[in-house]
């Protein structure tokens, strides 16, 4: 759990998002020019509902220092039963993954002039799809998080190319 930030037109924009370390699956859950407390704990309620089933099999919360981070925040997964783990400060490593995929996501976003709030949430949008549904991952033996349930033959199928971002980023799948 980590905040991402960045400058659009002069004004710093903070992105509150969640990294499932097991699945490797990235949930942005809201982007702001002012987060409070309170607004990061409806958050949290909001990521709770969506995960809907699965935020049972959730045990812990690791999550920066950000003054942001209130208690409410940290009730609302308690209240699940996910122990909430506070980083150690300036300890960038001790939360990795996240840091992973700020600098993924920052390969993006900083080569695109982002016109603002509600454009970055979009651009966030569909690199999220794209990073959870066709982005190989290492960990997962070059899976994505959310393979897409398609089966093809491979001796009759063609590449077929299609673009993300406005083709800053290209998926290449097997036409059927």
């Amino acid at each position: 759990m980590r905040f991402l930030h960045g400058t659009v037109f002069l004004q710093r924009i903070y992105v509150l998002f969640f990294v499932e370390i097991a699945t490797r699956q990235v949930h942005v859950v809201g982007a702001t020019a002012h987060p409070t407390g309170a607004w990061v704990a409806q958050q949290a309620r909001n990521l709770l509902t969506d995960l809907d089933q699965r935020a049972a099999g959730l045990r812990f919360l690791l999550r920066d220092r950000h003054t942001k981070f209130t208690a409410v925040f940290d009730a609302v997964f308690t209240a699940e039963g996910v122990d909430v783990i506070k980083t150690p400060p300036q300890a960038p490593r001790a939360n990795a993954f996240a840091e992973r995929w700020v600098g993924t996501v920052r390969q993006c976003t900083d080569r695109m002039l982002i016109l603002g709030e509600l454009h970055l949430a979009a651009v966030l949008s569909e690199y999220v799809a794209h990073y959870n549904g066709h982005r190989p991952h290492r960990s997962l033996d070059q899976q994505p998080p959310n393979p897409p349930p398609q089966v093809v033959d491979l001796n009759a199928a063609r590449v077929q190319r299609r673009p993300i971002l406005g083709g800053l980023i290209n998926e290449y799948s097997q036409a059927a």
